[in-house]
């Protein structure tokens, strides 16, 4: 049961991200939330019933914003059960068109900004001896895709290191769990010019309950 934990979701602004916030929400977490968009963000706390004080936009690629969040979290919760990263931004281009600036982007959203809140917040779960950590590299996390160069790299890399720090916390009772969602319909679409069959998509909704 999560009723009663404490809860960070990161990327909370996302489709999948915010239907998570409100399916734990309703079971009764405690939520702390946090996003890039200011106004979305706030419109999730609200549907979700979590206090102002417990959301915070930032950017998670920063470390200064992530050692923000950090210290904003700890003034008011008193413990880290899970941490959710629903964050991350989707580049899809084909090698001829891909910039180097695109592919920095790619690892730094969805690579570096996972490692930033993993150095945050895992001493924390390793002091209580307990925790759960969840990302979501998502099918092109194992599988690959034309014109996923750049976002596969991350999202491969995500899938490695979590394996790897899984290794070091074998002796813990914090598990991490990677979640190879199929192809999701959710905003990571809207701005790719790609034809793709969203119908026949997992919802987000559907996402959401996996988590």
């Amino acid at each position: 049961t999560v009723k009663d934990k404490n809860v960070l979701i990161a990327g909370a602004t996302g489709s999948i991200g915010a239907h998570t916030a409100k399916l734990l929400s309703a079971s009764g977490a405690k939520l702390f939330l946090t996003g890039r968009n200011k106004e979305k963000l706030s419109a999730v706390a609200i549907a979700c019933n979590v206090p102002a004080e417990r959301t915070l936009a930032a950017d998670m690629s920063q470390p200064g914003e992530v050692a923000h969040l950090k210290e904003k979290y700890f003034n008011e919760l008193p413990a880290i059960d899970v941490l959710i990263n629903a964050s991350g931004i989707g580049i899809i281009k084909s090698i001829d068109t891909l910039n180097e600036n695109d592919f920095l982007r790619s690892l730094n959203y969805n690579l570096y900004a996972p490692f930033l809140l993993l150095k945050s917040f895992l001493p924390a779960m390793k002091e209580a001896k307990k925790g759960l950590i969840i990302n979501i590299p998502g099918v092109l996390g194992k599988v690959p895709m034309a014109g996923a160069a750049a976002y596969s790299a991350s999202k491969y890399g995500l899938v490695g290191m979590m394996q790897s720090i899984r290794e070091e916390l074998k002796r813990t009772d914090i598990r991490i769990t990677n979640l190879f969602l199929g192809g999701t319909d959710s905003a990571f679409w809207d701005s790719i010019d790609l034809k793709v069959q969203r119908e026949k998509m997992v919802t987000a909704e559907e996402a959401a309950k996996a988590i």
